[in-house]
């Protein structure tokens, strides 16, 4: 049974975008092809622009690769102080970019500053601590 469905998996061809296309045309092609939702379209595109504006759009993403993602992801993490979700987004659209429209082997090993987890404070107060601020309550209860 697996011989059968590799067999079948590789006699199924890739999908290629139409190389006439701008670039971008070429990503939204392959995202409407495979069913991404709209706002991940949205999402995938705006982050392939701003790697491509980090370098100036000085180089096509063929002539690029890990050491120049790996910077750009950097980026993100130490100087715009990105989220690691969002870093996690930006890395998911560039491997989009790579695997599925250029057709380009990308290393696995892909290594960037990695973006801290945030410390978020807590949303429910304990049990204690509304208490505490209770006790440094001093209103008066007035019933009409």
């Amino acid at each position: 049974m697996n011989t059968l469905l590799n067999v079948s998996m590789e006699s199924k061809s890739k999908f290629r975008p139409d190389p006439k296309l701008k670039l971008m045309d070429q990503v939204r092609q392959v995202l409407r092809y495979h069913h991404y939702a709209y706002r991940t379209e949205q999402t995938y595109c705006e982050w392939i622009v701003h790697y491509l504006k980090f370098y100036d759009y000085k180089k096509h993403p063929k002539e690029m690769g890990k050491t120049e993602i790996e910077k750009f992801l950097s980026h993100l993490a130490s100087n715009r102080k990105v989220a690691a979700a969002t870093q996690r987004q930006a890395l998911n659209a560039i491997i989009f970019l790579y695997k599925q429209v250029l057709d380009l082997p990308l290393s696995d090993d892909i290594d960037p500053v990695r973006a801290k987890k945030q410390i978020r404070p807590p949303v429910v107060m304990s049990k204690k601590e509304i208490q505490r601020v209770f006790e440094h309550m001093h209103v008066t209860y007035h019933e009409s």
